[in-house]
């Protein structure tokens, strides 16, 4: 596994980079950030080409990636890059989707002004001449960058919260599209039951390597609708590659799609699922998603003609790339899991092991200073910090933060700026900026801070029991308003003027503290 993550921290990494946002001010954000970052995330000087989805309602994941690859396409052009055509020629390609409201992991995308790939993470990164901490994002391009090797001539699809360690090495990819999955043999009925496998999205491999995608099925469905040679089954990761071929076929098929902007079409029940299933299998897994059915009938045969267009022998179209059963898998798409992860830093395991040796802190104290009387429990991790003294008890995570003194146990903070001492146990604060040196800040609970034009600055409270998606128009807490509410309040800001704003307010606050 370490080997692994050396390969995904060493100098090898994507050609192209390709990064879809939400909207144009992301993209001027990430276009900026990741020329920045680009070589000292994935030791590869890459083309970094950032563009956003405007399209009517949504294109969907599927559409979705041959629009933002048409997008970088034409963006490449303007700067004298032929990115399809150096695919076709061997160049390895990486998409990166980041669209979504983060609704799980409120209130930090909230924090972020709806960036939800700038989540700050335990590490920290030259940007100019200053040192700041890592994104989601820039880590799940550090992690990926390890597949770049095997996949000269394809475009590579990742989505922006997932990080992985394969236990079975970097498998290469050898069909016109594959998707990454955790296999294992196929599962009895007793296992499939006990492991709630009806939950998740599938992929079972038959004995030639095809491979057949499922969705949230019961054991009895997976077998009727299987292959009966099949060898193994897995979770889907749901990203996927596929080849510079296979691309500019999907391109040339959804290009009346692709012009209006108006349809939605996702990669797993339009892509995969109608090139691998039979019709009438495929017809009632649709049914169960209240799809009509004349209307899967319709998509099938279209998929049909053009998988037959696209190989005449009739060849399998999909297969998997194995990830293995034992993969180490850190999501932060929850505010629970983000909580859980970064404590993970501080224990002793392979796994914890693992993780700080992806996020390059070994050493747990960097670039940090504290008064000799500080208390340091050996567990913590204290990142670009200035404490004045007070405890840093066991389970502790902290990222750029600046406080006369701490007496803290289990509580992550990240990016904070206190005037009074912080105190607390296994809270998050994110983004804070308190001047208020009276009394204390509480660090027994979640809170991120909000900041916007005007000198707008909202203190969003939460707890790591909340579900940010059940609770998204509830206001809880005492909070001015809901997730949802802050949500809508971004969409009409720009993500790096706010950040800019954030960051100065974190300057002026530490200026007066001296």
């Amino acid at each position: 596994m370490l080997e692994q993550i050396a390969k995904m921290t060493g100098p090898s990494g994507f050609d192209y980079l390709i990064v879809c946002c939400s909207n144009l001010a992301a993209e001027n954000y990430w276009q900026q950030r990741l020329e920045g970052t680009v070589l000292e995330v994935t030791g590869t000087k890459a083309a970094v080409l950032c563009v956003h989805e405007d399209w009517n309602g949504g294109a969907g994941n599927g559409l979705g990636t041959l629009y933002a690859f048409q997008k970088a396409c034409a963006k490449g052009k303007e700067v004298g890059l032929d990115v399809a055509a150096a695919m076709e020629a061997g160049a390895s390609v990486a998409l990166y989707h980041t669209a979504g409201k983060g609704t799980r992991m409120a209130p930090l995308p909230g924090a972020e002004n709806n960036n939800k790939p700038g989540v700050k993470l335990p590490s920290l990164l030259s940007l100019g001449s200053d040192k700041v901490p890592i994104t989601v994002l820039e880590c799940v391009m550090r992690q990926t960058s390890s597949y770049a090797a095997v996949r000269k001539g394809r475009c590579s699809v990742f989505w922006g919260d997932q990080i992985f360690v394969p236990s079975c090495g970097i498998q290469p990819s050898t069909m016109p599209a594959d998707i990454l999955a955790a296999l294992r043999p196929m599962p009895t009925k007793a296992e499939w039951e006990a492991e709630e496998l009806h939950q998740y999205g599938l992929i079972a491999v038959d004995s030639a390597g095809s491979a057949t995608q499922l969705e949230k099925v019961t054991y009895d469905v997976a077998t009727a609708y299987l292959p009966s040679d099949v060898k193994q089954c897995g979770t889907s990761l749901g990203s996927f590659s596929v080849s510079a071929k296979l691309m500019q076929a999907l391109l040339a098929e959804f290009a009346v799609e692709l012009a209006g902007k108006t349809a939605s079409l996702d990669s797993d029940p339009h892509f995969w699922m109608p090139l691998t299933l039979k019709e009438a299998d495929y017809v009632a897994v649709m049914g169960k998603k209240k799809t009509p059915e004349a209307e899967a009938r319709a998509h099938f045969t279209r998929m049909a003609k053009f998988r037959k267009a696209f190989d005449a022998s009739g060849g399998p179209v999909l297969g998997c790339v194995d990830v293995g059963a034992s993969a180490y898998w850190w999501d932060y798409g929850r505010l629970g899991l983000y909580l859980e992860n970064n404590k993970l830093l501080t224990e002793s395991s392979a796994s914890a092991d693992a993780l700080r040796t992806f996020l390059g802190i070994q050493e747990r104290k960097q670039l940090s200073t504290s008064a000799p009387s500080t208390l340091l429990d050996e567990s913590a991790v204290m990142l670009k910090c200035k404490i004045g003294g007070g405890r840093v008890g066991k389970g502790c995570v902290l990222v750029n933060v600046q406080a006369p003194s701490v007496d803290i146990e289990g509580c992550i903070l990240v990016n904070v700026t206190s005037a009074s001492p912080i105190t607390g146990k296994d809270g998050l604060l994110y983004n804070v900026v308190d001047e208020d040196a009276s009394g204390k800040l509480d660090a027994s609970e979640v809170r991120a801070d909000v900041f916007g034009p005007g000198g707008d600055h909202m203190v969003m409270r939460s707890e790591p029991s909340i579900d940010g998606g059940t609770a998204w128009k509830d206001v809880v807490k005492g909070n001015p308003m809901s997730f949802e509410g802050v949500y809508k309040k971004n969409l009409a800001l720009d993500v790096g003027e706010c950040t800019a704003i954030a960051a100065e307010a974190h300057t002026k606050a530490r200026a007066k503290l001296g």
